[in-house]
């Protein structure tokens, strides 16, 4: 498993010269879930308690199917109640949008990195990737390896510093608050400061 790790680490470097290069769109690809009741990202608490504020109900989870594209830092997400196969394909509608061929737009190919989790080896979905393999290529991840997933250091921010220490009063709530977040982090990850109207020149 460790020499799998090592091998997998290798490529995904050459990965991102590549797409530092130009010649591919790298996208790490991953799942996560937002709380309706809040995330306590910085708190004392003894060993093993639950960082939560209390709340009155039962929490709610909204899904969220994401990718972090490499070189821009731009984070892509898709909300859903569920993270089943056909929102994993929503989401890939999402990246359609985005990066696949169309009339008059140069296209890049795409390596998307993804672990090997359900929803991505379903039949729906296999057959959903080799629908856009005129674009699109996977990168499958090893078991039991998200640090080669960049990923997810962002949804860590995201809900650290974005959707923490907030109630939110149901599923619709939080779900406009995930994409605010979502839009409040790209702008704070831009690379290219002078794009941002809010920074003067």
């Amino acid at each position: 498993m460790a020499e799998q790790i090592e091998r997998v680490g290798l490529r995904l470097q050459l990965r991102k010269a590549q797409a530092e290069a130009g010649d591919i769109v790298l996208l790490y690809g991953d799942e996560s879930e937002a709380l309706t009741h809040p995330y306590l990202a910085r708190a004392w608490a003894k060993r093993g308690a639950d960082l939560r504020v209390p709340a009155p109900g039962q929490a709610q989870k909204v899904a969220m199917i994401g990718s972090l594209d490499h070189l821009t830092r731009q984070l892509i997400v898709h909300t859903s109640p569920t993270k089943r196969s056909s929102d994993f394909l929503a989401h890939l509608e999402q990246l359609d949008r985005l990066y696949a061929p169309k009339p008059g737009r140069a296209t890049t190919p795409v390596v998307l990195v993804e672990d090997n989790g359900p929803i991505h080896l379903s039949k729906l979905s296999l057959a959903a990737i080799e629908a856009r393999k005129h674009w699109l290529t996977v990168e499958w991840l090893p078991k039991y390896a998200p640090e080669l997933n960049d990923i997810e250091v962002v949804w860590h921010d995201l809900k650290a510093h974005h959707l923490a220490h907030q109630t939110f009063g149901g599923t619709q709530t939080l779900d406009r608050a995930i994409h605010a977040a979502v839009a409040a982090l790209n702008i704070e990850r831009n690379i290219r400061p002078l794009a941002n109207p809010g920074i003067s020149a």
